[in-house]
């Protein structure tokens, strides 16, 4: 007889990314037509020489960095995270209201943890990051789809009709991810004002805020006094400094947030990555023209993308920004035989949009996620020739 099986785990769907990875096993690429991989959204290279050496240092001289540290960061990270955080977005924001996380995934369900339990309710956008939605499942808490509209900008209109009693958060995330799109500033003040409305958490994930296409702060939901009675706010520290192995993520929220959120990270992981946190402070302190650098390098990505799609008039971009591209195909193939179909014809690895839209979802069966930061301006016009080519 098989040992049990907690029925929400099992109801919960396999990562993406894994699967997509199976669809390779067995496939041998021509060498003229190499495997271009855009189906993972991480940096493909090492942090800067830099950046490393001062993690190397640390290992090798700092005794402390290889013991337990505080269950939610090093002071020193937490302090400059308040510092630069209050002055990017004009806002107060104190150490206390900052904790370290094992990267950003842990730093949504370490929230979600102390704010919804089975049969919950929260509302995500769709098309959605599929490790949120797959938190929920695997805690019994139901996800409340909200569709977008042009552009794949959520309405808070929209959202407040899907709001019950059990409704306990609405999570957003900009620049999108598997969107791309950019939320405007007034956009997130509404979801703000109606969150705060209904007695509602607003989780607002800025993993990829260092590559907005826009300068300087992206809203002004910080500059509210008040913020810490409603804003949670997420952020990674994978893309800017290419520390993705290193999982080094970060919350903002209210001080008795964060002693809920204690509780949960001290029992899962006791303490964040110690050598992560050493390098992620570093970088804080030391890379601010290094990742300026970065981002105007996906943002010349980015454009290549949007004029990439032109010269593909049967594809409809919808959105684009940040590491993503996100498409409408124009073929009778559902996208998730199409992306498969895709390995095969043209060696490129997508993923559907099956995979961030509720089940059956006919829109889902029509997109394709393209996460493109990880190729160069060669390998995306290489990208869009295969694409012209495809005879399906």
């Amino acid at each position: 007889m098989p040992t049990p099986l907690n029925p929400a785990m099992a109801a919960t769907e396999s990562p993406p990314v894994m699967e997509a990875r199976r669809w390779l096993d067995g496939v041998q690429f021509p060498p003229e037509r190499p495997l271009i991989n855009v189906s993972q959204a991480a940096p493909v290279e090492p942090p800067p020489l830099a950046l490393r050496q001062a993690i190397a240092e640390a290992a090798l001289h700092n005794d402390a960095a290889h013991l337990y540290g505080p269950v939610l960061g090093l002071p020193a990270l937490r302090s400059e995270i308040a510092q630069q955080w209050s002055a990017t977005y004009g806002g107060n924001i104190q150490p206390n209201q900052v904790a370290i996380t094992q990267g950003c995934n842990q730093a949504f369900t370490a929230v979600m943890s102390t704010l919804a339990g089975a049969g919950d309710e929260v509302i995500l956008p769709t098309p959605w990051y599929f490790n949120h939605k797959m938190w929920l499942d695997m805690q019994a808490v139901h996800t409340v789809p909200l569709a977008t509209g042009a552009g794949l900008i959520p309405s808070a209109a929209d959202a407040a009709a899907l709001i019950t009693p059990n409704t306990r958060a609405i999570v957003l995330v900009s620049p999108n991810n598997p969107g791309g799109a950019e939320y405007p500033a007034q956009t997130l003040d509404d979801f703000m004002a109606l969150a705060r409305e209904r007695g509602l958490a607003l989780i607002v994930d800025e993993t990829y805020r260092d590559f907005d296409s826009r300068t300087g702060a992206p809203h002004q939901l910080f500059t509210d006094p008040q913020w810490a009675d409603t804003l949670i706010h997420l952020y990674s520290f994978s893309k800017a400094y290419r520390l993705t192995g290193h999982r080094v993520g970060a919350i903002v929220a209210s001080e008795s947030r964060l002693m809920q959120v204690e509780k949960f990270l001290d029992t899962v992981a006791i303490c964040p990555n110690q050598l992560g946190q050493i390098g992620a402070l570093w970088g804080m302190q030391n890379l601010a023209a290094w990742v300026a650098t970065e981002r105007l390098e996906i943002l010349s990505r980015r454009r290549a993308m949007v004029d990439g799609f032109k010269t593909l008039p049967d594809w409809k971009l919808l959105g684009c920004g940040a590491y993503f591209a996100y498409v409408e195909h124009p073929y009778a193939l559902p996208s998730d035989q199409l992306a498969k179909t895709l390995v095969q014809k043209a060696s490129l690895l997508t993923l559907p949009g099956t995979m961030f839209q509720p089940a059956g979802s006919a829109a889902g069966k029509r997109q394709l996620r393209i996460a493109f930061a990880n190729i160069d301006g060669t390998e995306i016009t290489e990208f869009f020739n295969r694409l012209k080519s495809l005879n399906l």
